[in-house]
């Protein structure tokens, strides 16, 4: 984008914002529906009678059918786009909700685990499209910051409103409400939502400044064609995108689904109490993600930065700051245990709206799709992982030390990839 186009960009409509905030509220919404298993494990115990390690299994449940999704949901997207299957995802996810508030016995419940995976499998690779198509690079990063952040924003808020009606009314009515919000994000979705060359909403004016600030062409005759999954798989760039956010989502899944176990068994703490200690991290997540996984990194490039440098610096540095969760393992004190869960997720969340933005910035012509369904399927083995792993070192154990030690081992790795693997942040070159 010129200096010119970035002097007058406050004078463009804002459009493109909605569907920001649109995105963000569908990824509330996603992780809601998440989040309310972890903080159900003693009310689900006393109605189906599961062990700790099955309840490992039932949380990585959800993983199993949206990590399989990842690949056909990303080939989907690019050859159907966003505007389909958005709306038939939200509406799968929906119904699941509502089957896991009114199932009657554990088989029940985890086939709507299963259903609620493949409704909401499209949604990061679909967000990574849309911001591709909707925002200029300067502004990709704080667009995914939006979305992205909203899954931290759920853990801080919705912990402790799940909580409170699990106290208060019984877990089915967990599962209820978010399917009621569910329901919402699809009614919204399916009225607002369009590409910028369908939406007769958007002005001359916002469709010009988006298209020359370097926003991904839409090529219909191209997405016919199907996206090319072999190639991306052959780019070692893509292999260390993989590893590095395969790494971050370990240490998200083991703090997402554990950490209010972790938080009431550890150190003693009720559920109700548990349920808020466990919003501060979060919170604090949700601040780093905005602020410098988003804003920060635009600015500094908007100001002149090497965007490649600037993204590289915040993905290897964040990812470094989740170390500290290795510093949770020695903690004493439940005031420390937060810190340390804090400085770690934080860092993490920083480097999280980064790695999300990368599929736009280095994929070639309606591909961002297929390689953000690459990203996430890797992402969710991690997912399916981390509960399970967990589940039984804590049982083996009766500790979460070598669980925490294991995410910062895996961390390293992640590390790695970004730096010797992805390396420089440009576009993958077209297919012959």
């Amino acid at each position: 984008m010129t200096p010119h186009a970035m002097q007058n960009a406050s004078k463009v409509p804002r459009r493109r914002w909605g569907i920001a905030l649109l995105l963000g509220f569908g990824v509330l919404v996603n992780f809601f529906d998440r989040v309310n298993l972890s903080v159900s494990k003693e009310a689900l115990h006393d109605s189906f009678g599961i062990s700790t390690v099955t309840f490992g299994y039932l949380l990585s449940a959800y993983s199993w059918t949206y990590g399989a999704c990842q690949l056909p949901s990303g080939l989907l997207l690019d050859r159907f786009g966003v505007k389909l299957v958005g709306r038939v995802g939200s509406f799968l996810w929906s119904v699941a909700s509502f089957a896991a508030a009114f199932s009657t016995g554990l088989t029940g419940f985890l086939g709507a685990r299963l259903l609620l995976g493949v409704g909401e499998a499209p949604i990061f690779p679909a967000n990574s499209k849309t911001t591709g198509y909707w925002f200029p690079t300067s502004e990709r990063s704080l667009a995914t910051a939006i979305f992205d952040s909203a899954a931290k924003l759920a853990s801080a808020i919705g912990v402790p409103i799940l909580g409170f009606l699990l106290w208060r009314f019984g877990w089915r009515w967990n599962f209820a409400a978010t399917g009621f919000i569910s329901l919402l994000y699809f009614i919204l979705f399916f009225i607002y939502y369009r590409n910028p060359s369908e939406d007769k909403s958007l002005s001359i004016a916002e469709r010009n400044f988006i298209r020359d600030g370097g926003a991904q062409p839409e090529d219909r005759v191209r997405a016919a064609k199907g996206a090319p999954l072999g190639y991306l798989l052959r780019q070692k760039k893509v292999w260390g995108l993989l590893l590095g956010f395969a790494s971050y989502n370990y240490t998200f899944y083991l703090l997402l689904t554990w950490l209010p176990s972790y938080l009431s068994s550890t150190h003693r703490v009720d559920l109700l109490h548990s349920s808020l200690y466990t919003s501060v991290p979060w919170l604090f997540a949700t601040f780093t993600d905005i602020l410098i996984g988003g804003w920060l990194v635009d600015k500094l490039i908007r100001r002149g930065g090497n965007s490649s440098i600037v993204r590289q610096t915040v993905l290897v540095i964040g990812t470094t700051f989740g170390l500290g969760v290795i510093g949770a393992a020695y903690a004493h004190s439940l005031t420390s245990a937060v810190i340390w869960i804090s400085v770690a997720i934080g860092g993490l969340s920083a480097a999280a709206p980064v790695g999300w933005s990368i599929p736009s910035l280095i994929a070639p012509r309606e591909s961002v799709g297929t390689l953000g369904g690459i990203m996430n399927f890797g992402s969710q083995i991690s997912a399916i992982s981390a509960p399970i792993v967990t589940g039984y070192i804590a049982q083996a154990t009766h500790s979460f030390f070598w669980a925490f030690g294991a995410a910062g081992a895996f961390l390293v790795a992640g590390i790695c990839g970004y730096i010797f693997l992805l390396g420089k942040i440009n576009v993958i070159p077209e297919p012959q």
